[in-house]
């Protein structure tokens, strides 16, 4: 009975070891995401605070470029940092998921290995 229970203890402490890991490695993807999104918003921010208003400006469209309103690549510019902004705030909401389960993973591996000092 006890052989069995042994068995099963280290099942599932295996498993909740492999969730952990897991887990922190999709949190660390996700922080490596997060950097990369703040540089950019950074640089678009710089891009949109430099242009004056009497600047020649082309966008590109593909291969080509076109020539544009200043003000038109200004809102563009802040379309894109509010596209970040929005990608930031997801990314961090995910994050905290995965810090909340990588907690509640490793409270039950404390929890199981109480029981089994318990036990024994």
């Amino acid at each position: 009975m006890s052989v069995a229970l042994d068995l099963e203890l280290k099942k599932a402490f295996g498993e909740l070891q492999i969730k952990m890991l897991e887990t922190s490695k999709k949190i660390q993807v996700i922080d490596s995401q997060l950097d990369v999104l703040k540089q950019i918003k950074r640089h678009v921010e710089m891009q949109a605070g430099t242009l004056p208003s009497d600047t020649i400006t082309y966008e590109s469209v593909g291969r080509m470029f076109l020539l544009t309103d200043v003000e038109e690549i200004k809102q563009n510019l802040e379309n894109k940092i509010n596209q970040l902004c929005t990608r930031t705030t997801e990314l961090e909401e995910s994050k905290n998921c995965l810090e909340t389960n990588l907690k509640e993973s490793q409270d039950k591996i404390r929890e199981m290995v109480q029981q089994r000092k318990e036990q024994s």
